[in-house]
Parts: C-alpha cells; structure tokens; sequence
C-alpha cells in the first residue's frame, strides 16, 4: 500500500536537494508536486489545499539549523502533517459493558463480515476475553453462512436465528445470551446495500438506538478512494460512529482514503485490514503510517508481529540444536513457518527502513 505516493513523495522532495535554504520558490515548487501527488492518490482537491497550506506555514515559519538540510526539515514537517491528517495518535476500541457491544456497520463488499470475524479473533487471542458473534445480516442469503464458517476457523460461536428476519430481534437476543452466559463482548454483523439508500439507512439507524453499542466501527473499502470518503461522511451523518476500518489496504489502493477520511469525518481510523487472514488486522499508527508512506520503514510494528509470533520454548531448542550443530532441515523448515505467520514477505519488507 502507499507504494505510488510514497515514490511521488520522494521525487517531490528532491527539488529541494542540494538547496541551502528554504526559500518560498523552493518551497513553492515542492508544494506543488506534493499537491499533485496527493490528488493522484485519491486524495481530494480541497484536502489535499489544506494539507499544503498547513506545510508551507510550518515551512516558511522554520528556522533551518545548520546540521538540517532544507530536505530533511521538509520531510519533518510533511511527515507531521501527514500524521496529524490521519490522527495523531492510535484510538482503542471501547469494549467495556455488560456486555461490551461492538455494532459494524458499512456497504455491500466492504468486507464487514470478514471484518468481523477478525476482531473477535484479535480479541480472543491479545485480550483473552470470550467473544459472540450476532448474525443480523438478513439481507444478503450467504452472510449468516459466511460468519458460521469464519466463526468455527477461530474458534467463537455464532449466534443466529433461523427464517428470523428482524436483525433488531436477533441482536437484543444475542445480547441476552451473551449477558446470561458470561460472554464479555458481542461483536454484531449488520447488512449492507450495494449503494447509500434510506432503507438502510433506517435500518442501520433503528438498530444502533435499540442495542445502545459501546462502539460503533464503519467499514470502508480502501480500494473505492473518495467514494468512501463520500459514503463514510453519509454514514456518520446518520451514525455517528465512533471510528473506521479501512479494508482490503493490501489491493490497489492508493491511500486516498487513509488520508482523507479522518478530516472529512472527524472520526479516527481504529483498524486496518488485508488479505483474508484472520490475524491479518492491525490497529492503525498515524506516525508508523506516515513512516510508511515516506520510505521510513515501520520497525516498531515489523518487532510487535515478530513478538506475537515468537515462540520462546522452539527458539530455546533452536539455539540447542545450532550449537551442538544438529540443525536439521525441518528445524529449518518450522523457522520459515514461523515467518510466513508474520505475514506477506513485502509487506515485512516494507517496515524495514530503505528496503520497501
């Protein structure tokens, strides 16, 4: 992801390279191809003028030390801003209740099933707290299906109700089991429409006021660029969720809606998605991301997925067998398989800092 912007980012900052200071000519031309890399990465035109605006102020106000380059501070600021436009800081879920209620919400092939999946196994594995899916997607015949299935690959019960088609009934039921049996958190799938329409609009609005969720998170599909943008501000308009998740970020996404979304809705980017693995969802890193787009590597999150891999009594018996020189073949192969866990090998090549 971000490959296309990062390398237009790059070459934007290289009419600043051997330049002695920042001048506003220098900066001028440096704004403009950044603003024209912006717009080619499905950013929006009035974005991406805020986002320049915001750097030639910083830009223009900056006192260049000695040992800085006029590149080096231009990197600095961009990076800053880029972290800033995307939320400074990572936002948790709120997960506390009796039960915590998690309500997802989005279009059609947004993957808010899949979505949904994955955050009960990221619950289950990095909270260790039990967790119960609601089926309320009514409206598209495979959806209960698809989450039974997703459901027993990790290991968490599906609740559903057969020929039942009031997803409200099905959600206060499952709220009702989860309270009775002692499931902490209830992580509710609801139905999309191929398009915003008032039908489900209504619907997603009834559902949302008669299970009260301690978070509501809306799903978008990070290959659509401004479209989710647009159909996200739709959706908090009605919603008002309290943060998104952006999927299906390992496609051919240009990184608009990473971008955009947060300063056009003012809600926070919580999770970020790709591939169909279910331990493939990461909590999203303004700074590692702007890390990220501007070639830096991400070492920080390439360490936390080594560690969640880690398996401390196999690499003690590794360390064993390589001193007593008794390394074989299938030692060999359990380390690649250790790797392949952490991922796509260019993805993990990508946090590693000038490898990308």
């Amino acid at each position: 992801m971000f490959e296309n912007l990062q390398e237009r980012l790059e070459r934007s900052f290289k009419i600043l390279k051997g330049e002695g200071r920042i001048t506003e000519i220098n900066v001028a031309e440096t704004l403009k191809d950044i603003r024209r890399a912006l717009l080619d990465a499905d950013v929006s035109y009035k974005v991406a003028k805020e986002f320049c605006d915001r750097v030639k102020v910083k830009a223009m106000g900056q006192n260049v030390l000695t040992a800085v380059k006029p590149q080096q501070m231009m990197v600095k600021i961009v990076h800053d801003e880029l972290a800033e436009f995307m939320g400074s800081q990572s936002m948790d879920i709120n997960i506390k209740g009796n039960p915590g209620i998690v309500l997802i919400a989005g279009l059609n092939g947004s993957g808010k099933t899949t979505f949904s999946a994955k955050l009960a196994a990221n619950i289950k594995s990095k909270r260790g707290m039990k967790v119960l899916l609601a089926a309320c997607d009514t409206f598209r015949p495979a959806a209960i299906e698809q989450l039974k299935v997703l459901g027993d690959q990790i290991g968490v019960e599906v609740y559903t109700e057969e020929g039942v088609k009031d997803p409200i009934r099905i959600a206060k039921n499952a709220i009702l089991k989860a309270r009775s049996e002692g499931y902490p958190v209830v992580i509710i799938d609801t139905a999309g429409r191929l398009a915003v329409d008032e039908e489900l609009m209504d619907e997603i609005s009834a559902l949302h006021k008669a299970v009260q969720p301690t978070e509501s998170l809306f799903v978008v599909d990070a290959m659509t660029g401004q479209d989710a943008v647009e159909t996200a501000k739709v959706f908090n308009e009605r919603l008002d969720f309290d943060g998104v998740v952006l999927t299906k970020m390992d496609g051919d996404t240009r990184g608009g809606a990473a971008l955009s979304i947060k300063y056009v809705t003012g809600k926070p980017i919580k999770f970020i998605s790709s591939g169909e693995k279910m331990e493939a969802l990461d909590v999203f890193h303004p700074e590692r991301i702007a890390d990220r787009i501007l070639g830096m590597g991400d070492v920080v999150s390439l360490v936390e997925k080594a560690q969640e891999q880690f398996d401390e009594k196999q690499a003690r018996e590794t360390r064993k067998k390589l001193a007593k020189d008794k390394f074989g073949l299938m030692d060999f192969y359990n380390q690649i398989q250790q790797v392949k866990k952490m991922g796509n090998i260019k993805d993990l090549a990508g946090m590693i800092p000038g490898v990308g």
